[in-house]
């Protein structure tokens, strides 16, 4: 864990690796209940039998499922002191370019891409790379906006 403290001391962490969360393991609970909170149940996150017949070999969590475990392990790798208060501004770009199985672990990694000004504190853009223990291939890539506010 990481905590950051003032605008100066982020600005010159930009460019650098925040930390990689510890592994979570996805249960098709977990993707169940996500498809009810969503109404996402299409099948091939819900349907345990049909999606044995695909080339996954059985269910896959949602995309979106993969990218909401974002806050989860970010509280895990870093914090910002010294501000009023922060908000979730939104996210620039999201792929997901490898299907997360149910069954598998999954990890973040985070980078501090950027900084900008804003009026009363910063906008922080992270890089948020989701990695399956064993893959290939990332199976989400996001950069995410954060605002943090001085007073």
């Amino acid at each position: 864990m990481i905590t950051l403290t003032g605008i100066d001391e982020i600005k010159a962490k930009v460019g650098e690796e925040l930390g990689v969360s510890s592994w979570h393991e996805v249960t098709q609970d977990e993707i169940d209940a996500f498809a009810d909170v969503t109404g996402d149940d299409q099948w091939i996150h819900v349907d345990v039998e049909r999606a044995k017949e695909t080339p996954f070999g059985g269910t896959i969590a949602h995309g979106y499922y993969t990218l909401s475990l974002a806050p989860k392990f970010t509280y895990e790798l870093f914090s910002f002191d010294g501000f009023a208060f922060g908000v979730n501004y939104g996210v620039n770009k999201v792929r997901f370019p490898a299907p997360l199985p149910v069954g598998s672990k999954v990890r973040m990694r985070a980078t501090l891409a950027g900084v900008d000004d804003v009026p009363g504190g910063i906008q922080i853009a992270t890089k948020m790379t989701f990695e399956r223990e064993g893959g290939e291939k990332p199976v989400c890539v996001a950069e995410t906006l954060a605002r943090l506010f001085t007073g």
